[in-house]
């Protein structure tokens, strides 16, 4: 049965989108049955930032969103789900869980309608098949990965198709096609900028050689002049409403638009300087590219800050080896991906349209000597061009071996082709078993908190924990997702690293400047700095570190407006070192502190003589020592924490060298030793969670877990 080309398009379409979300489900069959990964029944979200989404629908529904509380409604994300939620019969949980796989499998139909536009459908078949489950692209859109991340390939892909086909065929209607793929595109994901200006820069190259060989470049000048409005840093609303009057004017009066096209676009290129469109494409290169390990904050105070971006995974230097996997799933994959895209573009030079993608997505790895390594998650851009660019290397490569005639075996090659190089990404699908964000357990204690505090009292975590916090607990938090920059975890960090009488009065401190800032004009120089600032600078103090010592004295804290609720992980063990490092720094002069010693194991072995740890450390059970590669070391507390049949933690605590600086603790329920210093042993962290050894003047316990800990403050 001979398909058109349209019924043929649309079947490859169907099964690309199928298969698609059937790989994403293997996650589903796997933990289905995973009663810690649900709650209410429902299988929770994998991702932080996913929840910060989810607070914005929930309150969108709900109607319920108070000033300053940081919900996201008037965000696309979070309004996209709300109307989901609204009009289909599933419940809240289900929708953010499932949602990415469906809009994620979306960018199979640009990919081959490029295909289809160079007059190889197949070719955009294979590369659908191949995208759509492509490590970097699979990570980010998996089930569960409720995140901008699920249409954040879909429309450059769609304004890529679109692009190639306004060039091609120099129709009107792709000028408006392509200005609201732009519109859209922002309104979904905001930092789109640099990569629509990436092509902005492209075709205006094209227009120029154009120009110089005496081409006809009207329609391309036209095409970029709805660009560059459309993409302005004004309201989408205007900036809808001005290309939809370009476009009438295109209709219906062709003649006297291109009369003042060049007027026209001169006004666009000074409105887009004009509302400041190049400030955030330089915003972010400088967060992401440039990185610097410490930043300088204020004008009275130049404090100085760790900065976030450093301890951030996505945005650190990847391998070549991990760089190729992500975008194609195997470094040899990835070659002959390269090799396909130039062959591609030699053979169709409108491919060099995906330039800006494949740009961005090799920003990853970064330029040896020019640009460091942006971080894994730009890989995901690079993958549709590359995707095709593979596709037309098996195609071309089984036509040359001429067995074109006989379709059983020309169909059966390019199969296995194609399986070859979809097996490593399914491979890795099926490998690739994330954990939901948190455990029920976890779920249940904010979901209890939820009950004692109420929307205005503020829940303090590290910012890992922002998010999920004020989704489960619905308060308010310090830090979050979005908001972590080093000044804002500073004091945190504090309260976390230092004593629980130092940690008491941060605590305050920083909560009620933050809620004294809200009621500021945005001229205020005090709503300009940041709160350590504002605080050292209240107390007369030239000299932050001044005010951090005298937070060990009598020093008056201001009046309570609200309770502050201290949220204590088990899971925060593993970043411990990372959070010191935030308030670990000499804030006047940003030099860094002694490093705390701290190390974990859960890996260890025990006979008559030795405890061994792990990376040649041991504790020798007959002289109570620690050895330490080559040195031996006096233990000073062995502390033995456990819990009992009523699950009350009891603890065990041996003195053995008064002099020594170093602790062996071991936590029995946690199969787990810990070797820490005297400051890591008496900080605010260790003393409430692991030891529960709380100050009851200043803390008082609100809900016990071994795996999270919650203390109301009680100054």
């Amino acid at each position: 049965m001979n398909l058109s080309i349209n019924k043929k398009t649309l079947l490859f379409i169907f099964i690309a989108f199928i298969f698609s979300i059937a790989v994403r489900l293997i996650w589903v069959y796997q933990f289905n049955g995973t009663e810690q990964f649900k709650f209410n029944n429902q299988f929770m979200i994998n991702t932080n930032d996913g929840y910060f989404w989810a607070e914005g629908a929930r309150d969108i529904i709900s109607g319920i969103s108070q000033e300053n509380d940081r919900s996201p409604i008037t965000t696309a994300a979070s309004n996209l789900t709300a109307f989901i939620a609204k009009i289909l019969p599933f419940s809240f949980e289900s929708i953010i869980f499932y949602m990415p796989a469906f809009f994620a499998s979306l960018v199979v139909i640009p990919i081959i309608l490029i295909g289809r536009s160079i007059g190889k459908l197949e070719v955009g078949f294979i590369a659908a098949l191949l995208a759509s489950i492509a490590w970097s692209y699979y990570n980010r859109t998996m089930v569960g990965y409720y995140d901008t991340d699920l249409l954040n390939i879909v429309f450059p892909t769609i304004l890529l198709w679109s692009l190639m086909w306004a060039i091609k065929t120099r129709e009107n209607k792709y000028l408006i096609f392509t200005a609201l793929d732009i519109i859209a595109y922002r309104w979904w994901y905001p930092q789109s900028y640099a990569l629509e200006f990436a092509f902005f820069g492209l075709i205006l190259l094209y227009v120029f050689y154009q120009y110089m060989k005496k081409q006809d470049f009207i329609y391309n000048l036209t095409l970029l002049t709805f660009m560059m409005f459309a993409m302005m840093q004004v309201d989408g609303y205007i900036r809808f409403l001005i290309v939809i009057i370009l476009f009438a004017l295109v209709k219906l009066k062709n003649e006297l638009f291109s009369k003042y096209l060049y007027y026209i676009f001169g006004l666009s290129i000074v409105l887009f300087i004009f509302t400041g469109g190049f400030d955030p494409i330089w915003g972010k290169l400088k967060g992401y590219v440039f990185k610097d390990h410490i930043t300088v904050v204020g004008e009275d105070l130049k404090l100085h800050y760790y900065t976030v971006m450093q301890t951030i995974r996505e945005a650190g230097a990847i391998s070549f080896e991990t760089f190729a996997n992500r975008i194609s799933g195997h470094t040899v994959t990835f070659i002959f991906s390269i090799i396909g895209y130039i062959w591609m573009s030699i053979r169709y030079p409108i491919m060099l349209l995906a330039l800006p993608m494949i740009g961005l997505g090799f920003l990853a790895n970064g330029i040896f000597g020019l640009i460091p390594s942006g971080g894994l998650r730009f890989t995901i851009y690079a993958i549709p061009p590359l995707a095709l660019g593979i596709a037309f290397l098996i195609v071309e490569l089984v036509k040359l071996v001429n067995i074109k005639e006989n379709k059983l075996i020309y169909y059966s090659v390019i199969s296995l082709l194609t399986i070859a190089i979809l097996i490593p990404n399914i491979k890795h699908a099926y490998d690739y078993k994330v954990p939901t964000v948190f455990t029920q357990n976890e779920v249940q204690v904010l979901d209890k908190l939820k009950t004692t505090a109420s929307r205005e009292d503020y829940v303090v975590g590290w910012w890992d924990y922002g998010y999920p916090i004020r989704y489960y607990a619905d308060v308010k938090t310090l830090s979050d997702g979005g908001k972590h920059s080093g000044s804002v975890n500073f004091p945190t960090s504090f309260v976390l690293t230092h004593t629980q009488e130092e940690a008491s009065k941060m605590l305050r401190f920083d909560v009620e400047y933050t809620e004294k800032k809200f009621n500021l004009d945005k001229s205020d120089s005090d709503r300009n700095r940041t709160n350590i600032a504002n605080m050292t600078l209240d107390f007369e103090f030239k000299d932050t570190n001044n005010f951090l010592t005298a937070l060990q004295t009598d020093i008056k804290i201001p009046k309570k407006t609200r309770d502050i609720y201290l949220y204590l992980p088990n899971r925060m063990m593993n970043i411990y070192p990372t959070v010191s490092l935030f308030s670990n720094i000499d804030l006047m002069t940003g030099k860094k502190g002694n490093i705390p010693f701290f190390y974990k194991s859960n890996k260890f072995n025990e006979n008559k003589e030795f405890i061994d740890l792990g990376r040649g450390i041991k504790i020798d059970k007959k002289s109570s020592k620690l050895i330490i590669g080559n040195k031996k070391i006096k233990i000073g507390k062995f502390i033995k924490t456990f819990y009992d049949k009523k699950g009350k933690l009891k603890k065990q605590v041996q003195t053995i060298s008064k002099k020594s600086n170093l602790n062996v603790i071991y936590m029995s329920n946690y199969k787990q030793f810990l070797l820490v210093d005297n400051s890591v042993l008496n900080s605010t962290y260790f003393q409430l969670f692991v030891l529960e050894n709380y100050n009851n003047t200043l803390f008082e316990p609100t809900i016990l877990t071994p795996l999270v800990k919650v203390y109301k403050l009680k100054v």
